[in-house]
């Protein structure tokens, strides 16, 4: 569990964590950065990849989860990207998915900064990536604000996009130790 000053970032680990991720994921706001919204079923089937993946490695895409509201507003964290799986793997990759309500709030770049200081302090690793859509501008200001900075030398199409889908193009962020 990390905690900052409004959050807490931990696994999903009740039936209310996993109602309260599937209206994140359901929402269609957040599916449009996202190449679509999943369903109850697709979201439950995602917290399951993920807390499998906080059982393996020790850290993952956590919970994040207003300590004033105790309620799950989305996911920030950390994942393996292996080599195979995307262009710029293998790294460990920084990501979020938050509720449009906290958009704007500061919470993104709050909650990433404390899952930046976890990895570099937990995990051998001499770097974080993060990535996103090209047109994702929000994200890359989160990106920039906890001190990542492009690599235009690792910018990719995501491969489970087709040729012609708008987000296909997608950008590189990195920070090292």
């Amino acid at each position: 569990m990390i905690e900052t000053d409004r959050l807490i970032l931990r696994g999903i680990h009740s039936e209310a964590d996993r109602e309260q991720l599937a209206l994140v994921n359901g929402d269609p706001r957040v599916g449009a950065w996202l190449a679509g919204t999943l369903d109850r079923a697709g979201s439950d089937a995602m917290a399951d990849r993920i807390n499998a993946h906080i059982a393996e490695h020790g850290f993952g895409f956590w919970a994040a989860e207003l300590k004033a509201e105790r309620r799950i507003v989305g996911l920030i964290g950390l994942m393996v990207v292996k080599p195979d799986a995307l262009p710029v793997g293998p790294a460990i990759e920084m990501g979020w998915r938050l509720a449009p309500e906290t958009w704007g709030t500061g919470l993104a770049s709050e909650g990433a900064a404390a899952a930046r200081d976890w990895a570099f302090a937990h995990l051998a690793t001499d770097e974080l990536i993060a990535f996103t859509a090209r047109g994702n501008l929000a994200s890359q200001a989160v990106m920039r604000k906890i001190g990542m900075t492009p690599d235009p030398t690792r910018d990719f199409d995501h491969p489970k996009l087709a040729p012609d889908h708008p987000l296909r193009a997608h950008v590189v962020y990195a920070i090292a130790r």
